[in-house]
């Protein structure tokens, strides 16, 4: 059976590219990049190569990549590593669950916490963030863009927001790096958190700037890594593919790839929404990344629409991944406004890579008679 995979908002296959700059480090090269001989030295040398990678990706100095174990891990650190009991922190209603469950962890610890609703596009108004400083907030952190709509959040704005009232901002780029340009600089951010797996590294390995100044404290305590703000032996393979793929997604948003990907998530929306009656874009109107889409089929259980591309060679999902077999609507749907209903009958298209117009062909061969059938034998 031929098998697509639009679910790269979930994870990425990692690039031959990618394996094959991690490959020395798992025999050949296997020193502990602490160590001061030889073996040490060349990990080390590794590890900072794929350290000023990021910083090229992002915009930053070397000294300011933080490496972690990914999104999760980054989110954590640059949310824990700066606010604490008696401080307030601005947030919004649309987070990944990284964000708003360490929030919550925030105000059992004696935090207060603010929540931006966002409009039915998905944007949150920097109005709103501006409203809710307080002489005691600390934080700002809102994500660049979103995990299930692609909705790009006006971080630019809520930096200059940050920087005016001298309060700390976080965004987690999760979903952004590799998909537009970042410049750290620009957003006016003083942490940012990405991580290798949406970016076609492996999983496990991430990052966080750490801008010059800001005061981090660390999540872990042992040795001495990252500057003393991440402690722990660096995972160099990983490391090494995080280096590897941020050069090649640099590369993509110069030379055009990624803006392919746009014409073909593009041609997606244009075929679904043309042929196939009572479906719409969750999200449409607002700036987006451009290998995401979010469309909902009115009159369908969204994961009974999933496992039946699944079961014909297209693998797409309906939400996170890590909210997965909940048995609540997305709530990042559901603070758009968007009706329980009508959020579970939406699905996300997320492409890659290693997409080509041929699995976009086969997947709109797939997509209207699937979608009903199913609608045929739904009660509704």
């Amino acid at each position: 059976m031929r098998r697509t995979y639009f679910d790269n908002n979930a994870t990425t296959p990692v690039l031959p590219e990618v394996f094959e700059a991690m490959r020395p480090y798992f025999c050949e090269h296997f020193g502990n990049a602490s160590s001061i001989h030889h073996h040490g030295q060349e990990t080390r040398a590794a590890v900072e190569r794929a350290r000023e990678s990021v910083a090229e990706l992002l915009g930053c100095r070397g000294a300011e990549v933080v490496f972690t174990s990914g999104g999760t891990e980054g989110d954590n650190l640059g949310i824990f590593g700066v606010a604490a009991a008696g401080d307030h922190v601005i947030t919004s209603t649309i987070e990944h669950h990284a964000v708003l469950h360490s929030c919550k962890r925030l105000e059992a610890m004696g935090c207060q916490v603010s929540y931006i609703p966002a409009d039915g596009r998905g944007l949150i108004d920097p109005a709103d963030v501006k409203r809710a400083l307080r002489p005691n907030t600390k934080l700002i952190t809102i994500m660049m863009a979103n995990n299930e709509t692609g909705v790009l959040q006006p971080v630019e704005e809520i930096g200059a927001i940050a920087t005016e009232a001298d309060v700390y901002f976080h965004t987690d780029a999760v979903q952004a790096a590799g998909k537009v340009f970042l410049d750290v600089k620009k957003i006016g951010c003083d942490l940012l958190s990405i991580s290798g797996h949406k970016m076609h590294a492996q999983q496990g390995v991430g990052a966080l700037y750490v801008r010059k100044g800001t005061l981090l404290q660390p999540m872990l305590h042992g040795g001495s890594h990252e500057r003393s703000r991440r402690a722990g032996t660096e995972n160099v393979p990983g490391i090494a593919g995080l280096g590897k793929a941020a050069e090649l997604a640099k590369a993509g948003l110069e030379n055009g790839s990624v803006a392919r990907i746009g014409e073909m998530r593009d041609c997606i929306e244009r075929a679904i929404l043309e042929s196939i009656e009572a479906t719409g874009v969750n999200g449409v109107g607002a700036p987006r990344v451009p290998n995401t889409t979010n469309i909902y089929f009115d009159h369908i259980e969204g994961e009974a629409l999933v496992i039946a591309l699944d079961l014909k060679g297209l693998a797409v999902s309906t939400g996170a991944a890590c909210s997965s077999g909940a048995i609540e609507p997305s709530h990042v749907l559901t603070a758009m406004g968007i009706t329980a209903d009508r959020a579970r009958a939406s699905l996300r298209f997320s492409l890659g890579k290693q997409n080509t117009s041929e699995d976009v062909n086969f997947a709109l061969s797939l997509i209207p008679g699937t979608v009903n059938r199913l609608r045929e034998l739904s009660p509704v």
